[in-house]
């Protein structure tokens, strides 16, 4: 076995790519209205967060349909590499986007900011290009982040612990064993949505109680959250591959569009009633995650568009996917920063400099896939592998 042969890609599950990318779509809403409403129960796109448990589920079930067939004839090195050049890239973009970007945050909210020297940015530049989490003693802007220069990359780096379990342990389980452990991930995730703490860790976040909200520092109560977030969908859409289950819908990436839609502006459960009944939230949760994320996977993996605007509208929406969560957050920063500065700005004005962001952020990750991510993982491959024959007919193989 060759284990430096570039196996040739497989087909592209086209309407899932669309689907991350509606999901990602309300990801930016979500923290344009962040800048308003943070995480009051008044947010417009109140269980925003929850997209990213939709994106995990969406990369247990991609890299179970991408290489559990495959382990006759590549090895781990082999699949690390494959994914460090699908992933890494756009990661080193994101923090140099957010390191460009950082000191246009600057406001009250982020009174760190304006005493933290060029060369401490350039410190935490060439740190989060590692992936590896930010220390305390590293937090240049004062949010207790990962990477404080592009937040939503705390989720890419429990990705990246999902892609090592996966190549490491569980690859090598049967579908029982598999089922087992979604299993118990998912006991995990009701443990989480409900609040029950047993492990004495959850009493910090109050603010966040009967939610999956957290998981992106390094105090243990946020770790406890991320690894919960991350288990049970990673490997719940592992599972749903490797059963081959499908579900095939006309219209299924409309259908799937609006579900996505729905569950992600779902007001929160149990707010201004009487008596304590935010565990209703928590149920919400944890039934989305648990019950209906792994529907809509299955619509998307077996439905199917074609021709005419929705299949372009889908393609473009799958492109732009992955660039746009890690490239959207330094306009937010930007986006807060400026909210905070000018609170007597007309409502108008707010709304049409929250309006241009979002299309800011579009215009320049469908800008950094194409002049960046597109040739330099093409530039890698060629580096890194041997051609093992011919290549996908898409543009853009899946993995």
């Amino acid at each position: 076995m060759n284990n430096n042969v570039y196996l040739p890609s497989k087909p592209r599950y086209e309407i899932l790519d669309g689907l991350r990318g509606v999901a990602a779509m309300f990801v930016v809403a979500f923290h344009l209205f962040e800048t308003y409403y943070h995480c009051g129960p008044d947010q417009p796109v109140n269980h925003g967060y929850l997209a990213v448990d939709f994106f995990f589920m969406l990369s247990g079930f991609v890299i179970g349909y991408a290489y559990d067939d495959r382990w006759d004839r590549m090895s781990v090195r082999s699949f690390v590499k494959r994914r460090l050049i699908r992933l890494h890239p756009m990661v080193i973009f994101g923090s140099l986007f957010g390191a460009l970007m950082f000191y246009f945050g600057s406001c009250g909210a982020f009174p760190v900011i304006g005493d933290t020297p060029w060369y401490m940015v350039l410190a935490v530049m060439f740190w989060a290009f590692t992936m590896i989490p930010m220390p305390t003693s590293m937090d240049i802007r004062g949010w207790s982040e990962t990477n404080p220069l592009n937040g939503p990359a705390w989720s890419l780096q429990w990705e990246y612990l999902a892609n090592i379990l996966y190549a490491f342990v569980f690859r090598h389980l049967s579908k029982v064993s598999l089922s087992v452990f979604v299993a118990i991930f998912a006991a995990m995730t009701v443990v989480l949505c409900l609040n029950i703490d047993v492990t004495g860790l959850l009493a910090s976040r109050d603010y966040a109680s009967y939610t999956v909200m957290g998981g992106w520092s390094l105090t243990p109560g946020q770790l406890q959250v991320g690894i919960t977030r991350l288990l049970y969908p990673f490997f719940c859409g592992l599972l749903v591959s490797r059963l081959n289950l499908r579900i095939k819908v006309r219209g299924g990436f409309w259908w799937c569009s609006l579900m996505i839609a729905i569950l992600l502006c779902m007001p929160w459960m149990g707010i201004g009633t009487e008596g304590n009944s935010r565990w209703t939230n928590g149920l919400y949760e944890a039934a989305c995650i648990i019950f209906l994320f792994p529907v809509i996977v299955m619509m998307g993996a077996g439905s199917s568009v074609r021709g005419g605007k929705s299949e372009t509208f889908n393609k473009f929406l799958g492109d732009i996917s992955y660039p746009i969560y890690i490239t959207h957050y330094p306009f937010i920063y930007a986006h807060m920063a400026w909210a905070d500065n000018n609170k007597d700005a007309p409502l108008a004005t707010h709304i049409s400099v929250a309006v241009g962001i979002f299309f800011l952020a579009v215009f320049v990750a469908y800008a950094s896939y194409r002049l960046y991510d597109m040739p330099v993982r093409e530039w890698l491959r060629k580096r890194c592998f041997k051609s093992g024959g011919v290549e996908s007919s898409h543009q853009n193989p899946v993995v």
